[in-house]
């Protein structure tokens, strides 16, 4: 009897080459996984940065911990944001975590649509991206941290502008507004000036945006980092504002967005992010559910000259990702 590669040797062979391909796709993809999660030594959370036609960038770690440290200690340790942190970790006690209690890094990310030049800040993720221009000879980066942003009555502004000037120990002017609210909530009344030190809510370094009154900023309370607490402005941790401070140039451009609903594609794999989105909006569940999928649907169009054809969704990905919505990135494409 004839085997069946006798019998039909065209199917077999475009059976076999399609598996020599799908084997040779993984491969690659593992590679850029790989070249994507290196982290050089020069900058903390400094990374490689994808190809314009990649979008996705960092790697998912999971550490162990113990009641030594409160998880808002290992946020500041690896650089991430207090309410990112309880959101990719809801049933970890934040004060007190159990002794080899499992705690999930959220340091996978996908890139904002935006321009990918200067800083970008996405306010619903309270993360900033910057995309700084390479030298000679050097690879091409992207540096992210997490950032604090305006309270629901003191929003932070969306929109383009640049970075008008930079200060080292910067003295902070409240403004009337904010002083007249201490009066009003009956605490002690703010005094006119703030000279540099510890007791300045600027912290050590300053970059003023072209956006009146709204800054980008240090603090002299790390713990806030990641949450909305500020007038305004965007804090970052000490450490972080620092290195920024002295990387950035005078007149970088600056792109502040909302984007609670992020999409990207690695290689033909498409992924979606989600985080709350901001409070002041007062989008329900099931508005939020219809705009995932309408956002899906208006990426795909935008992104169909890429060699990605009949695209499948994995249903049941999409909707434990719109019920998490930890803001983790997770995939929603199906291979069959």
């Amino acid at each position: 009897m004839n085997s069946p590669d006798t019998i039909h040797p065209e199917r077999t062979a475009r059976s076999k080459m399609r598996q020599l391909n799908i084997q040779t796709f993984k491969i690659k993809l593992l590679l850029l996984l790989t070249l994507l999660s290196v982290t050089p030594c020069m900058y903390a959370n400094s990374w490689i940065r994808p190809p314009g036609d990649i979008d996705i960038f960092g790697q998912i770690q999971t550490i162990t911990v113990s009641r030594a440290e409160t998880l808002l200690d290992v946020a500041r340790r690896y650089d991430i944001g207090q309410d990112e942190m309880m959101l990719a970790n809801p049933d970890v006690d934040r004060w007190l975590p159990e002794d080899g209690a499992k705690v999930v890094l959220p340091l996978r990310f996908i890139i904002p649509q935006a321009e990918r030049a200067g800083l970008v800040i996405n306010l619903p993720e309270m993360r900033l991206y910057y995309f700084p221009e390479p030298t000679k000879g050097q690879k091409s980066e992207i540096i992210t941290h997490p950032v604090s942003i305006g309270r629901m009555d003191w929003n932070t502004p969306l929109g383009k502008t640049t970075v008008v000037r930079k200060q080292k120990n910067p003295t902070w002017i409240p403004p009337q507004s904010l002083r007249k609210e201490a009066i009003d909530d009956g605490r002690p009344p703010l005094p006119g000036i703030v000279p540099a030190g510890p007791d300045n809510p600027l912290g050590g370094y300053a970059l003023y945006l072209g956006l009146s009154g709204y800054l980008i900023h240090g603090t002299n309370k790390p713990l806030g980092v990641g949450m909305r607490v500020t007038h305004g402005c965007m804090r970052l941790y000490p450490e972080d504002i620092e290195k920024l401070f002295n990387a950035i140039p005078t007149g970088t451009p600056v792109q502040i967005v909302n984007q609670p609903i992020k999409l990207g594609w690695l290689g033909d794999l498409l992924y979606i992010e989600l985080h709350p989105p901001l409070e002041e909006e007062n989008v329900t569940a099931h508005d939020f559910e219809q705009e995932v999928h309408q956002v899906i649907s208006e990426f795909l169009d935008k992104t169909a000259s890429r060699k990605v054809q009949n695209i499948r969704i994995d249903q049941q990905a999409l909707e434990s990702a719109i019920q998490a919505r930890n803001g983790i990135p997770t995939l929603i494409s199906r291979d069959d």
